[in-house]
């Protein structure tokens, strides 16, 4: 690859210091003469645009670019092939090279007699990698960045969508799944309504100046339908943590509100539909979510496995019991998940199986039904039980963290940063 039609390539020269100096002569300005002074006429064709910032003498900046290699962008930077191997190899030894990413960049410094004499290699969310040219060969130095967390506050308004809310701050859509988790009891998040808002205090991860994920939500609200929900995290000794109101109610129910995650309703409960396959009106006992094959299902309580196998228009269908006289169906699957049989145990929001069009099934969804002793029941409208609240031995310390963060979901969306970022002249 010829590096002069790299786009990512910046050449540039320093200034000389007493350039500047000589121009900035302060025996030639009388603060006393000033103010009579005549001012020559400026005219537009005298001015300049300003350049902008240069960079060292003899250096050049590349930009790692889709399908490049770190062997192609040395030997476009200067290096032979020897070196650019010995480097390479060097390099290797501190850092994983599939690390490296479009974007990425690496600066290159030449001695007077063109030869490369270092190079600056900067791995986004990693750190930078430092080789300089000695008498042996290029002495290759990493500089892993210090990891650092931060108290983001984060606020949007849903337009479209809360993926989209999300970007439109720039945050990443990973924050969405973890605030559906938190709020899936409550918030049906098949129906969310323009309006739509929430506000959440979360670990922000960086590395360096790079930010790299999130910790957990911290604390969280969300009004729906005009309608204010929050949730403060508080952990428990053992490691486990949960979610809960402010004077301490669980916001866990006993039952989830779907056993999908962010798909659409494309069937309700019914004591007479018209059967798309079956040509006549049948009671439909169920909810069904459309979603594409393969879509995770989970259970929606904690239970037991009563039956996993295939059953004539259910296709591959999985009951399970919950207590004495509940039980849920999940119909049409494609597969089950390896393990699955009777007698199983499984925990809430465990995935059992996937989205499939098994049965009598006009294409791939999930019917899901609720029956309660041998009546079924919608279960849009069923009611949630919410388990035991949060321990007594926590609640001074869980009064303390509601008081701390509440105050920061109030505020406009910020960083509370907890570092000072170290900055170069470069990168």
């Amino acid at each position: 690859m010829n590096k002069l039609k790299r786009p990512g390539a910046l050449v540039a020269a320093v200034v000389p210091a007493s350039l500047l100096l000589a121009s900035i002569n302060p025996s030639s300005f009388n603060p006393e003469l000033a103010p009579n002074a005549s001012r020559p006429a400026l005219r537009y064709s005298d001015l300049s645009v300003p350049q902008p910032a240069a960079l060292p003498a003899h250096s050049i900046v590349l930009t790692v670019e889709a399908g490049d290699t770190l062997a192609s962008v040395l030997t476009d930077g200067g290096l032979d092939r020897p070196e650019s191997a010995a480097v390479i190899r060097d390099i290797a030894h501190s850092l994983d090279l599939r690390r490296l990413r479009p974007g990425n960049l690496v600066r290159f410094h030449y001695q007077s007699d063109g030869r490369v004499d270092s190079i600056e290699l900067k791995v986004t969310g990693w750190g930078e990698i430092d080789a300089v040219r000695t008498e042996n060969g290029f002495l290759v130095v990493p500089q892993i960045a210090a990891q650092n967390e931060i108290d983001a506050v984060i606020s949007a308004r849903i337009e479209s969508s809360m993926y989209d809310a999300l970007k439109s701050e720039g945050e990443g859509p990973q924050l969405a799944q973890q605030i559906a988790d938190i709020f899936q009891w409550d918030v049906d998040f098949f129906a969310l309504q323009r309006g739509d808002a929430f506000s959440l205090v979360v670990k922000k991860k960086f590395v360096g100046n790079d930010a790299v994920g999130y910790g957990p939500i911290l604390a969280a609200r969300f009004t729906h339908c005009g309608q204010t929900f929050e949730a403060f995290r508080q952990e428990s000794p053992d490691g486990r943590a949960g979610y809960y109101g402010r004077h301490g109610t669980p916001v866990r129910k006993q039952f989830l509100r779907s056993p999908l995650k962010f798909t659409r309703i494309t069937s309700k409960f019914s004591k007479s539909r018209w059967h798309p396959i079956l040509h006549c009106f049948k009671p439909h006992h169920g909810v069904d979510y459309g979603a594409p094959i393969g879509t995770p299902v989970m259970t929606t309580a904690d239970g037991v496995v009563i039956e996993a196998r295939r059953k004539g228009g259910e296709g591959n269908y999985i009951r399970l019991r919950h207590t004495s006289r509940l039980d849920t169906y999940y119909l049409h699957l494609s597969r089950f998940v390896k393990g699955i049989r009777p007698g199983r145990k499984v925990m809430q929001g465990e995935v059992i199986g996937y989205v499939g069009a098994s049965g009598l099934a006009t294409g791939p969804h999930l019917d899901y039904r609720v029956n309660d002793h041998g009546t079924w029941l919608d279960p849009l409208n069923l009611k949630s039980i919410s388990p035991d609240p949060l321990p007594k031995s926590l609640f001074h310390q869980f009064r303390t963290n509601v008081a701390r963060l509440a105050t920061k979901l109030a505020l406009p969306a910020s960083q509370v940063a907890e570092f000072t970022p170290k900055h170069r002249a470069l990168f």
